[in-house]
């Protein structure tokens, strides 16, 4: 019995391709070693996954491969792959710095991976293979969730935008789209497995139709996922503010299952900032979408991303975006210090901001957004919320005797469980009142104090209970990966050289 290891760096999509390699690794008769009994001190293989968004991306990979090198060594058996967009961009650099290192792959083929280990311990030698474009759609793939009662699922890869701080459209390609029909023929299998939440995922969701020319595409695909019977729970992640259109508002306005739970990313607050990071908006532009939002939902909580420090950035840019924040009024931010990425054109702009100005900023930055989370989350205390019941969400749980999960608006809940209730199982949901809010959760001690505190047992907590009886990490089984419906596409018409 050979075990592996994934360890996943950055976006959503990243855990969602770490699924699909560990159902590559499984259905090759690789076992996870999390699931293991007694398990050995390092996996047979490791496989890092990685970003190449934020600059220490280069520092961590090499750190924890050098952390791996000891073990190389007093097992030569042992196999070290290194994938995701981190690869793509420095195919070459890796091996020649981790020599023991045994496959490289990239973003747009994932699933070479079983056969390059293979070939990698057959020729006792490192195997690179890094392609170009996409040779499959990852939901083509074996796929091993994490989640009974969650799931990601991939509606296109991809980014057609051409932002100047960005690495990922030269890494992940142009966007390509899914057909509708295999969106929604995935989302069925999952919910028929127990899974009751979905998130739907692209690099930038609200332009998906694009191939096909139907800017209406996205919106048409909420409503039909409203459809699915027995799916609870529809999000998204991430839209761009510049393609993002009132019909896709309207959608999540009027389809029950999609939460109001909105991440828009923002960058800037500064008018000239954004134009010089070819973000197709500008900041009155993005608090008209947000004012259209609360009009229609106005329980929506808006979440985004926000860089300090870009190229240029004066105080008074800065101060620019400390004024949208405060308007936007924002649940939370994930908020970054800018740092030079090599290949975008930001890396070679003039005037790059010394660190201790950066990191100043971004302290009065987090500081702003930490009164506003608070003051947004302080509203909702007394209020009831239903919240999904999560599996490790709240890593002071066990000291707190509480539980966790996420609310409809996908604010995180901490709750107890009064005395004599049966504690409710994870994909379970429960309905409870806030009794104190923090920057950056909720807490509902209202049950143990006699208030409202309800449980509603579902398919979600079904089939993660099933998955306790059985021998493993308490994830669910592989399952195939999901196949093209309709018409087969055309196949490429391939040069030739006869005549």
């Amino acid at each position: 019995m050979k075990t592996y290891q994934v360890r996943t760096y950055g976006c959503q999509m990243n855990v969602h391709d770490s699924e699909r390699l560990s159902g590559l690794l499984e259905s090759a008769g690789y076992v996870d070693i999390a699931g293991v009994p007694d398990p050995p001190e390092t996996a047979d293989v490791v496989v890092f996954n990685t970003c190449a968004v934020r600059e220490n991306a280069d520092n961590k990979l090499y750190g924890n491969l050098g952390q791996l090198r000891p073990a190389k060594i007093k097992n030569p058996e042992m196999q070290i792959a290194v994938g995701g967009c981190l690869a793509q961009k420095d195919r070459a650099t890796i091996v020649r710095k981790a020599p023991w290192v045994d496959v490289v792959f990239g973003t747009h083929n994932i699933g070479s991976l079983p056969a390059l280990l293979d070939r990698a311990r057959h020729n006792k030698q490192a195997e690179v293979e890094i392609l170009e474009s996409l040779d499959v759609f990852p939901s083509t793939l074996p796929t091993r969730r994490d989640s009974a009662y969650s799931a990601w699922v991939s509606i296109s890869v991809g980014c057609n935008n051409t932002c100047t701080f960005c690495i990922v459209p030269s890494l992940r390609g142009k966007e390509m789209d899914r057909r509708p029909g295999d969106i929604l023929a995935e989302v069925e299998a999952l919910v028929a497995e127990g899974v009751i939440e979905v998130t739907l995922l692209g690099q930038n969701v609200n332009t998906y139709g694009v191939e096909c020319g139907d800017k209406l595409a996205f919106g048409k695909l909420l409503r039909a996922c409203g459809q699915i019977s027995g799916l609870e729970r529809v999000r998204f992640t991430s839209p761009h503010p510049a393609a993002f259109t009132d019909d896709v508002i309207l959608a999540m306005a009027e389809t029950p299952n999609v939460m109001p739970s909105l991440h828009m990313p923002l960058q800037s607050g500064s008018d000239r900032v954004l134009k010089e990071m070819r973000r197709s908006y500008r900041s009155a532009r993005y608090l008209d979408i947000l004012d259209t939002v609360r009009e229609h939902i106005p329980d929506a909580a808006i979440t985004t991303d926000l860089i300090v420090g870009f190229p240029g950035e004066t105080e008074e840019d800065f101060q620019g975006t400390l004024d949208v924040v405060r308007a936007s009024r924002f649940a939370s931010a994930y908020t970054f210090q800018y740092s030079i990425r090599p290949g975008t054109p930001a890396a070679t702009m003039p005037d790059q901001i010394p660190k201790a100005v950066v990191q100043e900023r971004y302290e009065r930055l987090l500081a702003v957004q930490e009164d506003v989370s608070w003051a947004e989350n302080r509203k909702l205390e007394g209020c009831t919320v239903e919240v999904l019941v999560a599996n490790g969400e709240g890593r002071k749980d066990a000291a707190t005797a509480r539980l966790s999960g996420r609310a409809r608006d996908n604010r995180l809940v901490h709750f107890a469980v009064p005395d004599g209730v049966d504690a409710p199982r994870p994909g379970d949901v429960v309905e409870v009142v806030v009794t104190r809010a923090a920057p950056h959760h909720l807490v509902a001690d209202s049950g143990v104090q006699g208030g409202l505190f309800t449980v509603r047992r579902t398919a979600g907590g079904d089939a993660w209970a099933a998955l306790q009886d059985t021998p493993g990490s308490g994830r669910p089984a592989v399952t195939l990966g999901m196949p093209s419906i309709g018409r087969p596409q055309a196949a490429p018409v391939l040069a030739t050289t006869c005549r």
